[in-house]
């Protein structure tokens, strides 16, 4: 089946994440042992946080796959949100203590400064290569499955590429031109890049937890389809909200009230096929009107 194919695509790639996230943080805790270099550190705590979002993103991958119940009759999809919302914070707070130990470093001319350099530069190279990979996968299965998750993954670990080319840049400097004050410029960069992302990551979560609307472009786009399906005379009350990688929609048709419920029923079956095909994240629910009905005074909407 089509629908179990592309689960166990997407559990593979969730898999295979959590597998090269946590051989990074092994390699990189060593190597800071080794070098006690602060963009050592930033990689290390980035790839500390690449683990936790990527068994989030499994986590959210599985739920995915089961179907609604009695206890979540809309599905389980808010657990998405949530995890985020920590995740958000734990990344912030990583910043934080990454920051001030660079600024501290630069104050204090005493402490001790990277060693072993060009260790640590292999093993980041390394963790480049393995990290390219990984987002090669994830791009194939996103192309296959169309999955959210795995693509906002795999644009989570391109971005990771920036603090680790950064730290060869430093241990690098350190090594080459004794220039060891680039070690915590480069942490500092690595530290207001990650605060950057938990904010973004952060926000989207609360968005969706507050109900916030779609995408202006996806109601748009539902708008055009409505207006211009066959055997819908007008629409009103587009109501949407995201939870986690879904969003809602709940729409109400005016048809012709003269019609069968059978014809009314078909044309609104067709067009929420319509707007699932166009956004297959959409869990749609119609409701429809008889042309030129009048709002009872009872009604506020």
């Amino acid at each position: 089946m089509p629908h179990r194919h592309d689960t166990r695509l997407n559990l593979s790639a969730g898999l295979l994440s959590v597998a090269v996230a946590l051989i990074l943080v092994l390699l990189k805790l060593w190597a800071l042992g080794q070098t006690g270099s602060l963009a050592v550190a930033a990689t290390l705590a980035d790839s500390a946080m690449d683990l936790m979002m990527s068994l989030g993103g499994l986590i959210a991958i599985a739920y995915a796959a089961k179907p609604a119940d009695d206890d979540h009759q809309f599905g389980h999809t808010s657990a998405e949100d949530l995890a985020a919302l920590g995740q958000s914070l734990f990344i912030l707070i990583s910043a934080g203590v990454i920051a001030v130990a660079a600024v501290l470093r630069l104050l204090d001319d005493t402490v001790t400064l990277p060693e072993r350099e060009g260790l640590g530069i292999g093993i980041i190279v390394f963790s480049i290569a393995i990290t390219l990979a990984l987002v090669f996968w994830q791009r194939h299965v996103a192309r296959k499955t169309g999955n959210k998750v795995v693509q906002a993954d795999s644009l989570h670990y391109l971005g990771d590429l920036i603090p680790n080319m950064g730290a060869i840049l430093a241990l690098w400097a350190s090594a080459k031109f004794e220039l060891h004050q680039i070690d915590s410029v480069v942490a500092l960069a690595a530290a207001a890049i990650l605060a950057v992302g938990a904010l973004r990551i952060g926000k989207s979560a609360w968005d969706a937890l507050m109900d916030r609307q779609a995408d202006p472009d996806m109601i748009a786009g539902i708008q055009a389809i409505a207006a211009d399906f066959e055997g819908v005379h007008g629409y009103h009350d587009l109501k949407t909200r995201v939870a986690g990688s879904k969003v809602f929609v709940n729409l109400h048709i005016e048809l012709d009230g003269g019609q069968t419920l059978d014809a009314a029923h078909a044309i609104g079956a067709a067009l929420r096929r319509a707007i699932i095909a166009e956004y297959p994240r959409a869990d749609v629910l119609i409701h429809k009107d008889p042309v030129g009905v009048q709002r009872h005074p009872d009604d506020d909407r």
